[in-house]
C-alpha cells in the first residue's frame, strides 16, 4: 500500500522535479516507510512506501531487466505468487520477492491484458520507454483510487487530489456539474470529482497516454447473467470456497494482519475464516461512541473477541475527537461526501495503526447481497404499484406528516416513480428536487442547468447494461459499482491511509462478486430478510443467534453532538458571515432547515451534514 504520482509531458520537455517532489512528499502518510521517484526527459514517476511485502527488496519504482519498464504501484496483487509462477514458466526471471514485480512482467508477456490476470487492490502506472507511453489501471471495484488532470501540455496523475493541486496551473475550483450531483447522489460519480480540473480514472478501467493523446478503456466488462441455479447446498458450498479462497490470498504479507471488528455477521465470519489460516493470536479493532449506547458494538465485538482469543484494542470516540479530527477529516478525504459516519473510520484506523499495518474490513457485503433496508424498498414498490391512487395518496400524506423522517419521506417519494433510473435516485437523494430547488443560488441553478441538471445521466449507462434484469439485480449493480467506490471505499482508503494502514476487503474480491451476480434476486433478498444465501453459508462460522440478530449498523450519536456539545462547528460553517456555502446556496434557506432541525419537526442531520462537509472542504482546497 503505497502512494503514487507522476507527470508526463506531451510535448516531450524535462519534468518539473521540484514539482514532482511536493507531490511525492505530500502523499508522506500513504508510505511512511520510504521514498522513491524515476525522472527520465518527459517523465516523472514519484513513489511513497507502505512496507508490506519484500520489506527489503521491494522498493519502487521499479524495473525490468532492461531498464525499458519503469512501474509505481499503490495496493496489493493478492494472487502474484501463481501469477509469478506461470511468468517463469514463460522465461521471466525474478529478483524479489514483491508482488509489484509481477505488474512489470506481467505486461511484458500480456501488454494491457495484464490487468485481467490480477486479483487485488491495485491503482498503478507504468512507463513504457519503447513506446513512449505511458500505462494506467484502476482494480476491478475502485478500491484503490487514481486521480489525474490534463493541464496544458502536461498529464499529471497521483494517488490523492492533494497532489495534483501542488502544481500552480492546477485550478482550485469547484465543477458546478459535479456540485449538482452531489447534493443529488450524496457523492460524485466517476469520472468526475468536485474540482473542475481533475478526474479519477473509473473502476475496472485502463488508460494510456501519449504525444496523441488519451485512451481510457474498461477492461472489466463483466455483465451479470441471472443463471438457473444448482441446488442450495452446492451454491453455499461454492460461496464458502470462493469466500475462504479470498481470505487466504488477503492474508499474505509479510507484516501482521488485523482485523476491524463490529458487532455484525461480515467482520465475525472473517474473523472465524482467519483463524482458519493463522497461527497465534490474531489482532481486532472496534469503536464505540460517547451517548452512542444504543448502536454501538463494543460489547458485541468484544465478546466476539474473547471467543476467537484476539488481542482485542477499542476506543470510545467522545464529541471532543470528532470535533478536533473533523477540521482535517475534508484533507484526508478530499472531496465530501453525505456520510455522517465516514469520519468514524478513521478512529478505528488510529488504534489499528499501534499494532498493524494492514487490516481485513467487512466492507462490501451489503451491496451484492442486498444488506441495507432501501433494498426492501424496491420489493414494496411492486406492491405498493398495484394500490389504487386514493390508498396511496393516503399513505404519502401520513408519512409527510410524522415529524424527523427523512428517510420514511424520500422512501415514499421513490415508491411510485415508474421510471427505475429516477427512483433510485430519489432514494438516494436526502436533498429533493424541491429542496434542491430552493437550495442553490439562482447562478449556481443557471450553471447547472446550462450542463445539464439531469443526475440520471451519470448512473444511466451502467443501468442500461442490466436493464434486462429484475429491478433489485439493477439496483445491486449500481450500488456495486458506484455508491461503494465513489463514497464508502474512497472514505475508507483515504482515512486508514492517513494513519497508514492497509485496508483490505475480502468480500469485493471481483469473482466473489461475479458469483453473486449471477444468483436470482430472492436467494439475496428473501422476503424482508436480506443476504439470504450470504447468512445460510456463514452458519458454518457463527452461531444462529448472532447471524440472525437484528443489524446494528455503524451509527453515531452526531445528531445529538450537533445540538449541544458541537453547535459551534455548526454555527461556524452555515452561520458565519464568511461562511463561503453562501456563495453557493441561500442563506435564508439553510437557516430555515437549522430551524425545523432542532425544533424536531425534520432530521435533517444529513443535509446539514453535507452543507458542514463543504463548507470546510471549500475552507481547505478552495478558499474563502
Amino acid at each position: 500500500m503505497c502512494g503514487i504520482c507522476g507527470i508526463y509531458d506531451f510535448r516531450g520537455a524535462p519534468v518539473d522535479t521540484e514539482l514532482l517532489d511536493r507531490m511525492t512528499s505530500v502523499m508522506a502518510h500513504r508510505g511512511p516507510d520510504g521514498t522513491g521517484r524515476f525522472v527520465a526527459e518527459s517523465i516523472g514517476l514519484g513513489h511513497r512506501r507502505l512496507s508490506i511485502l519484500d520489506l527489503d527488496g521491494g522498493a519502487q519504482p521499479m524495473t525490468n531487466e532492461d531498464g525499458s519498464l519503469q512501474v509505481v504501484f499503490n495496493g496489493e496483487i493478492f494472487n502474484f505468487l501463481e501469477l509469478r509462477e506461470d511468468l517463469r514458466k514463460s522465461g521471466h526471471r525474478f529478483k524479489t520477492r514483491s508482488d509489484t514485480e509481477v505488474i512489470v512482467h506481467g505486461y511484458e508477456e500480456w501488454g494491457t491484458d495484464c490487468v485481467q490476470h490480477f486479483n487485488g487492490i491495485f491503482a498503478f502506472s507504468l512507463w513504457d520507454s519503447k513506446r513512449r507511453e505511458l500505462f494506467l489501471a484502476r482494480d476491478h471495484l475502485g478500491v484503490k483510487p487514481l486521480y489525474y488532470a490534463l493541464l496544458n501540455h502536461r498529464f499529471l496523475f497521483a494517488s490523492e487530489i492533494k497532489a495534483l493541486i501542488q502544481a500552480n496551473d492546477c485550478p482550485r475550483e469547484v465543477d458546478l456539474e459535479s456540485l449538482g450531483q452531489l447534493f443529488s447522489l450524496r457523492f460524485v460519480p466517476s469520472p468526475r470529482t468536485l474540482f473542475r480540473s481533475i478526474r479519477k480514472l473509473p473502476p475496472g478501467h485502463w488508460m494510456r497516454c501519449n504525444p496523441n493523446g488519451l485512451e481510457v478503456k474498461r477492461y472489466w466488462d463483466w455483465k451479470p447473467q441471472v443463471i438457473n441455479p444448482p441446488k442450495e447446498g452446492e451454491l453455499i458450498e461454492r460461496y464458502r470456497f470462493l469466500l475462504e479462497d479470498a481470505v487466504r490470498l488477503q492474508l499474505r504479507s509479510d507484516v501482521p494482519v488485523g482485523l476491524f471488528l463490529s458487532s455484525g455477521i461480515d467482520s465475525g465470519t472473517l474473523l472465524a475464516i482467519m483463524k482458519q489460516y493463522t497461527s497465534g493470536p490474531l489482532h481486532t479493532f472496534t469503536i464505540g461512541f460517547e451517548e452512542g449506547e444504543k448502536t454501538n458494538e463494543t460489547e458485541d465485538a468484544r465478546t466476539l473477541a474473547r471467543v476467537f482469543e484476539t488481542n482485542h484494542s477499542e476506543m470510545v470516540v467522545r464529541s471532543e475527537d470528532y470535533e478536533k479530527y473533523f477540521d482535517h477529516y475534508l484533507w484526508d478525504i478530499e472531496e465530501p461526501v453525505g456520510n455522517e459516519t465516514a469520519a468514524a473510520f478513521y478512529f478505528v484506523s488510529k488504534i489499528a495503526a499501534e499494532k498493524v499495518k494492514v487490516a481485513l474490513t467487512g466492507q462490501g457485503a451489503d451491496e451484492p447481497w442486498a444488506g441495507y433496508q432501501r433494498y426492501v424498498g424496491i420489493k414494496l414498490s411492486q406492491v405498493y404499484s398495484r394500490l389504487p391512487p386514493f390508498v396511496t395518496e393516503a399513505i404519502k400524506r401520513f408519512v409527510l406528516m410524522l415529524p424527523r423522517n427523512e428517510r420514511w419521506k424520500r422512501g415514499v417519494a421513490a415508491l411510485d416513480e415508474p421510471d427505475l433510473l429516477t427512483r433510485f435516485v430519489k432514494v438516494y437523494s436526502f436533498y429533493s428536487e424541491e429542496m434542491r430547488e430552493k437550495l442553490f443560488q439562482p447562478w449556481v441553478k443557471e450553471a447547472i442547468n446550462a450542463h445539464g441538471w439531469d443526475v440520471r445521466e451519470a448512473l444511466r449507462l451502467l443501468q442500461s447494461e442490466v436493464s434486462h434484469l429484475d429491478p433489485l439485480s439493477q439496483m445491486l449493480y449500481l450500488d456495486t459499482r458506484v455508491f461503494l467506490p465513489d463514497d464508502l471505499l474512497m472514505v475508507n482508503d483515504k482515512t486508514s491511509m492517513a494513519n497508514s494502514i492497509e485496508a483490505r476487503v475480502p468480500y469485493l474480491d471481483y469473482r466473489l462478486v461475479e458469483f453473486i451476480e449471477t444468483l436470482p434476486p430472492d436467494l439475496k433478498l428473501r422476503g424482508f430478510q436480506g443476504k439470504y444465501l450470504h447468512k445460510k453459508a456463514i452458519e458454518k462460522w457463527l452461531p444462529k443467534s448472532r447471524i440472525y440478530k437484528k443489524k446494528k449498523g455503524f451509527a453515531n450519536p452526531i445528531d445529538q453532538w450537533l445540538r449541544v456539545k458541537m453547535r459551534s462547528l455548526l454555527k461556524d460553517c452555515l452561520f458565519s458571515e464568511h461562511a463561503s456555502v453562501h456563495h453557493y446556496f441561500n442563506r435564508d434557506y439553510i437557516k430555515t432547515l437549522i430551524a425545523l432541525h432542532e425544533r424536531g419537526k425534520e432530521n435533517y442531520l444529513r443535509q446539514l451534514y453535507l452543507l458542514i462537509s463543504f463548507e470546510l472542504w471549500h475552507r481547505k482546497f478552495i478558499g474563502s
